[in-house]
């Protein structure tokens, strides 16, 4: 059996709570609360739950763009919490995240070309403008946008434009993991399956892997090969998708299908 490309066990993250003149810890929110999952190469694992149950702020803990409390955390092999700031810097270019509004993950100020082509240069994939500017075309064609939308801002783009924009500028980098936070829930119903298509297109293609999270059952039942449910912080059921919307286990699991509207 391959290595999965992230594994984490027992992740935990506390956010302290403050009070007092002298500003003395009195107690912690339990944002995520001893959680184990993981990742198989080549696989969209779904993380599911309603609003603030710890979807996010798993996910960020997982790829240390926030700090954990606890756990342990390893990508393809390797300690991301064992990591110093330079390598962990280093292996950034491998795991990129696609958030939910695109255009706020956008800087303003800058083209398509400056966004997507900063960090090729930072990173060492190409080596001059030239090179820059071809890698971009190639990832603007991938994500179905033509080549003359490259010296455009991203205020001149529709918000299914934006998404692609900031797909291509996840892939650009050619990474192994792309966490999707909530990548679809901003746009609309027909906006999202072009979207949902484009992500699969890309996996296939790109051999990726997606940590896909999502409220929205249907897109995660599109896309997702597993999926684990988060209830306040925890995991409450982890099943490959087909069995869990088949036959849940979990009482809050039932409760969630059962929540989702029904045509009749």
């Amino acid at each position: 059996m391959s290595t999965p490309i992230l594994e984490v066990k027992g992740l935990k993250k506390y956010f302290p709570i403050y009070n007092g003149i002298f500003r003395h810890q009195t107690g912690a929110v339990l944002a995520v609360d001893g959680i184990d999952f993981s990742i198989p190469q080549g696989k969209v694992l779904g993380m599911v739950g309603e609003s603030g149950c710890g979807k996010s702020t798993a996910a960020r803990a997982a790829i240390r763009l926030i700090e954990p409390t606890e756990g342990s955390i390893h990508f393809m092999g390797r300690s991301l919490l064992d990591m110093n700031s330079k390598e962990l810097k280093a292996l950034r270019k491998d795991i990129q995240m696609v958030f939910q509004d695109p255009y706020a993950s956008l800087n303003p100020r800058k083209t398509i070309f400056e966004s997507i082509g900063e960090a090729l240069l930072y990173h060492g994939i190409v080596s001059n403008r030239d090179e820059q500017y071809e890698h971009v075309t190639a990832v603007l064609h991938k994500v179905g946008l033509s080549s003359d939308t490259i010296n455009r801002y991203p205020h001149e783009f529709s918000g299914g434009q934006q998404q692609r924009i900031c797909i291509g500028r996840a892939i650009a980098l050619k990474p192994k993991l792309i966490v999707c936070d909530e990548a679809v829930s901003a746009l609309d119903v027909s906006i999202q399956a072009q979207i949902l298509n484009l992500l699969m297109d890309l996996k296939e293609s790109l051999n990726l892997s997606y940590l896909f999270i999502s409220h929205n059952l249907a897109v995660i039942r599109h896309i997702a090969d597993e999926v684990v449910v988060l209830y306040a912080g925890k995991i409450v059921e982890s099943q490959e998708t087909e069995k869990l919307f088949e036959n849940p286990q979990h009482t809050y699991t039932k409760a969630l299908l059962a929540s989702v509207p029904q045509l009749r």
